[in-house]
């Protein structure tokens, strides 16, 4: 890749937050019975009409208000013609002249640091229905149920130029549309999908070479691999003076590979038209404007005010804007408290550990930010040890939140002595009890420092504080 450098493009179909589908009422939930959530406008059926869903289009404007999209007042469906099993009309609506959100950007972070990727526009359309090829060895199943469920398609420029940036890129759309609430960005489960546009061409030529398409990429991790295996085999191509073809392949991920399935369409072979069923629809500013003031604090922002504001590093903020429920819970809490470092490590960390050992999720942490700052204040004024306070202490407060930290560390008897004479009687204890130990420490072998806080730490039944008995203890065994 010395010689050549990538250009990519990606489009990134999202499932919207909606109850029933974009043109009729059928559900939307997942994990129905195969054909259970159909009806005959779903399927196409002689003299159905499709019916707008108003939320589809709230949740769309959504999405391009905070990609700082200009927002089309007018807009309307056209019909996408092509033949495809698990397409029951034989067409698909969608927007091809006047997508719902034009232009836009989308910031990533990278190793080389931060910068814009351009975007194409975002527009709404209907999905397809899932074709099942492993379930039976001689048929391919058909199952409906997703057809007709809202999608918006985000396209972006052809304004990537490596792996890491369309990971980086796809990234930070799913934590836009979960931050936002408008699609849960299950990859799994396919309601966040991403085709990658991938070509080469000579560095320093602004010419665009020839694309060619992934598709149904349904992990970040397929898409970095993916990107990395065309941009390797298109290299081999141009290298032998071959000529690339616009193709559309699909990715394998356990052989590692990517093939090919059907030479790539153009806008011209699908004979969009205006879609006759559904009249065009119009957007006020008022209505527009209604929506802008339902949003959250954007990622970006909260992330700037955490590394400024709060002194977090880069890595303890990008953490906590992962996922909204984790940032609301830390912002609310760092108004209460000056350890907001501390507060960010213990969230990150020895929380974030019980919530996955539980099956919890952010949402269902209740703890008050009192309470959050009475429990980081003991561990700071060494009342009590952080071992103690993350492995026993914490998860008694996580699973009963109204209890007092401060009461409860009590009861349990984990207030550490502050009685600096009766450390000093628990050290000199360990010390005589262990002379051998002494000597081998005074010759050298100060990693023993370790077993003497320990056997500290028995006798006292965890009331000595760590820091205290080790200054105590280097300042005796040191001692001529």
């Amino acid at each position: 890749m010395h010689k050549y450098e990538a250009v990519i493009g990606l489009e990134v179909h999202a499932q919207l937050n909606t109850a029933t589908k974009l043109f009729s009422s059928d559900a939307t939930s997942f994990d129905a019975t195969p054909n259970k959530n159909i009806s005959p406008i779903i399927l196409g059926h002689p003299g159905t009409l499709p019916r707008m869903n108003k939320k589809a289009i709230e949740l769309a404007i959504k999405m391009g208000l905070v990609c700082e999209s200009t927002i089309s007042t007018h807009n309307y469906f056209a019909r996408k013609n092509y033949f495809y099993p698990d397409l029951p009309k034989g067409y698909q609506i969608s927007q091809h002249t006047t997508p719902i959100c034009v232009g836009g950007k989308i910031r990533i972070r990278t190793s080389a640091g931060e910068r814009d990727i351009q975007l194409t526009r975002i527009h709404l359309e209907e999905d397809a229905g899932k074709s099942i090829h492993d379930q039976d060895e001689t048929c391919t199943l058909l199952d409906y149920n997703r057809a007709g469920v809202p999608l918006i398609e985000i396209v972006s420029e052809p304004d990537m130029h490596s792996a890491e940036e369309a990971a980086a890129y796809l990234t930070h759309i799913r934590k836009l549309v979960r931050w936002i609430g408008i699609c849960d960005g299950n990859m799994e489960e396919g309601s966040l999908r991403c085709d990658a546009n991938i070509s080469i061409r000579p560095l320093g030529d602004k010419k665009l070479g020839t694309r060619v398409e992934v598709k149904n990429l349904n992990s970040i991790k397929h898409l970095k691999h993916a990107v990395e295996i065309e941009i390797e085999r298109l290299s081999k191509l141009y290298d032998k003076g071959e000529k690339i073809i616009q193709e559309t392949r699909s990715y394998d991920a356990d052989a590692g590979i990517t093939f090919s399935i059907r030479t790539k369409e153009d806008a011209e072979d699908y004979r969009y038209f205006p879609e006759p069923d559904l009249a065009p629809f119009s957007l006020t500013e008022s209505f527009i404007t209604s929506i802008k003031k339902q949003l959250p604090a954007l990622p970006d922002l909260c992330f700037a005010k955490y590394t400024a504001e709060y002194g977090l590093s880069q890595y303890d903020a990008e953490q906590l804007t992962e996922d909204r429920a984790l940032s609301d819970l830390y912002e609310s809490a760092a108004v209460a408290t000056i350890h907001k470092k501390q507060l960010a490590n213990m969230l990150i960390g020895p929380v974030k550990s019980f919530l996955n050992a539980e099956s919890k999720t952010w949402e269902q942490i209740d703890v008050s930010p009192e309470k959050w700052n009475t429990l980081l204040t003991m561990i700071a004024e060494g009342k009590l040890s952080f071992s103690q306070a993350v492995q026993k202490l914490l998860p008694s407060i996580l699973l009963d939140p109204s209890a007092d930290p401060e009461q409860m560390a009590s009861k349990m008897d984990f207030i550490q002595d502050a009685d600096a004479r009766q450390v000093e009687n628990w050290v000199k204890q360990v010390v005589e009890a262990m002379p051998d130990k002494v000597n081998e420490y005074k010759k050298g072998k100060k990693g023993l420092i370790g077993l003497f806080v320990g056997e500290v730490k028995k006798i006292s039944k965890g009331k000595a504080d760590p820091k205290v008995v080790t200054q105590m203890l280097e300042a005796l065994l040191n001692e001529k």
